[in-house]
């Protein structure tokens, strides 16, 4: 299976069924994620994209970013997504761009699984890493 990191600079071609699922920390109740490109497959500082699962009742905890901006796109099943205060229910072809400082989580309250795709830009919210 393919999750060796790429030297930047370097293209990459890969079948999506290569890549592992993975629990990321602050996700909750079967939220897997496989990253498509970012630091772990393409050694990218630049980008984090993935394609997400969530079971019924998983979830992203509620967080915020410092530096990141993000845009989830929904290709199936609904959920609601929180910003701030404010709940927005999200179906097929919603999509949502979160700006840096926007308190936000995602809960899976439909019936079947939510499988979105996650920009994320810079991949590291760490400030010294830009």
């Amino acid at each position: 299976m393919s999750q060796t990191p790429r030297p930047p600079g370097q293209a990459l071609v890969e079948k999506m069924a290569n890549l592992l699922w993975k629990e990321y920390p602050g996700h909750f109740g079967g939220a897997l994620s496989k990253e498509l490109a970012g630091p772990d497959t393409t050694g990218s500082r630049r980008l984090d994209f993935r394609i997400s699962r969530y079971a019924p009742m998983a979830c992203v905890q509620e967080h915020v970013h410092k530096v990141q901006e993000q845009v989830y796109y929904v290709l199936e099943g609904e959920g609601v997504l929180t910003l701030d205060e404010e709940r927005h229910l999200m179906r097929p072809h919603d999509f949502v761009y979160v700006p840096p400082g926007i308190r936000h989580s995602f809960h899976n309250t439909g019936t079947a699984g939510l499988v979105f795709l996650v920009i994320t830009t810079p991949a590291s919210d760490d400030e010294e890493a830009l």
